[in-house]
């Protein structure tokens, strides 16, 4: 008997030790926020049993994330629970209706005008580089000269030449920090320098993942345009949309990512850019030819690993719809990357190798709803690429 029950106390404690780190585990990878169809219920797609307990009590401030969020239909407390009884963690759900997307996967022309000018560079001017001297660094982002706002790299030569070597005060900012340094000019082939490479606006060609046919509101890319020099994303002032017709698609190789290539089909404005941020560019369509489908948004929670569709487009204007797998998802609110994509569709791999680069944003079908954007591919496996959950840029779009 005796033996019985230590095998019972044994049983019993690695049973309860089992579900600690279940307990655990759902905790840190499931998300704090989720949004739902029915504040009653949430299907989420785990190995086990997590349900929603009943609903807990939230203070005004508690109701907001990240000092920005609103849900649509008011965000409620509930308590995740493990097999119906074990408590995980408080979570927000945010209950709203379903929202009905155009499904993109057209190319789109993109031109971004940056919030103040970028220094993308330092050199000396003569024995000594001014900007380096004064503090600014690669990255630095100058906002005004001797109180002048400046938009353009001619306007912010000018004004330092200006000067005639005389010390300017110079206000900038450095991860969202205000900064003001005092720069010395230096006299060097016929004018005032103050040894800096600066960059005033970017343009590239991205994939349109959603267009909204009841707000106008698109989201696309599913990263942020960042500057080819420094690789931080571009602080924009505005930026408009524009047709692309992609011309050709060079074939991704292993270690040698491919891309699309393409040309703006006129010098039209079709949207404007209002939001370069980490999950995409967003704003708001006026004459893009959208002719998608129409189909519901999916949740992060209702995504399975497994087979799924992209669109995108390789030639012309017109998307494709490829085969990918769905090999990995990860909910966690730190998650550095969201799901990774395994192409599968032989089309696809025989025209492009995989992923390229002008794909980014490629929507990512499942079960008849849009879950989610590629984003990027792996370097040294060209087949797989990391993407992005739908409703967060749906969220994100809403703002």
């Amino acid at each position: 008997m005796r033996r019985i029950i230590k095998r019972a106390a044994a049983f019993a404690g690695a049973l309860s030790l089992s579900l600690m780190g279940l307990v655990g585990f759902y905790g840190a990878n499931l998300p704090d926020i989720y949004y739902v169809t029915d504040s009653r219920e949430l299907a989420v797609g785990s190995a086990f049993s997590v349900t929603l307990g009943e609903r807990g009590g939230m203070t005004k401030e508690e109701l907001t994330v990240g000092g920005s969020y609103s849900g649509t239909n008011g965000i409620t407390e509930r308590t995740l629970m493990l097999f119906g009884s074990i408590p995980i963690k408080n979570v927000k759900t945010d209950r709203i209706e379903r929202p009905l997307l155009v499904a993109g996967g057209q190319p789109f022309g993109i031109k971004l005008m940056t919030d103040g000018v970028m220094v993308i560079g330092l050199e000396d001017v003569g024995s000594v580089c001014p900007a380096s001297e004064c503090g600014i660094e690669v990255g630095d982002v100058i906002m005004s000269i001797d109180g002048e706002t400046v938009t353009t790299n001619r306007r912010i030569s000018e004004i330092i030449s200006s000067t005639k070597g005389k010390p300017c005060s110079v206000e900038f900012s450095r991860s969202g920090r205000q900064k003001t340094a005092t720069l010395v000019p230096v006299y060097s082939g016929g004018t005032y320098k103050a040894g800096m490479w600066v960059r005033d606006s970017s343009a590239g060609i991205g994939t349109l993942t959603f267009y909204d046919p009841s707000t106008n509101a698109f989201g696309g890319l599913g990263h942020p345009i960042c500057d080819a020099d420094t690789r931080q994303p571009m602080p924009i002032s505005h930026g408009t949309v524009g047709e692309v017709n992609i011309t050709g698609c060079i074939k991704s190789e292993r270690g040698e990512p491919g891309q699309l290539t393409g040309e703006f089909a006129s010098q039209d404005v079709v949207g404007s850019i209002k939001q370069n941020v980490a999950e995409g560019v967003f704003g708001t369509l006026d004459g893009f030819p959208i002719e998608g489908e129409i189909i519901p948004l999916g949740f992060k929670q209702e995504i399975k690993k497994g087979p799924a569709e992209i669109l995108s487009t390789l030639d012309g204007t017109t998307p494709q719809r490829y085969s990918v797998e769905i090999e990995s998802v990860d909910m966690s609110d730190g998650a550095s990357h969201d799901m990774i994509v395994h192409i599968t569709d032989k089309k696809l791999l025989g025209e492009a190798g995989g992923i390229v680069q002008g794909m980014s944003g490629s929507p990512i079908i499942q079960n008849g709803r849009l879950v989610g954007a590629v984003t990027h591919v792996f370097v040294d496996d060209p087949t797989r690429g990391y993407a992005i959950f739908a409703d967060d840029m749906y969220r994100r779009s809403q703002r």
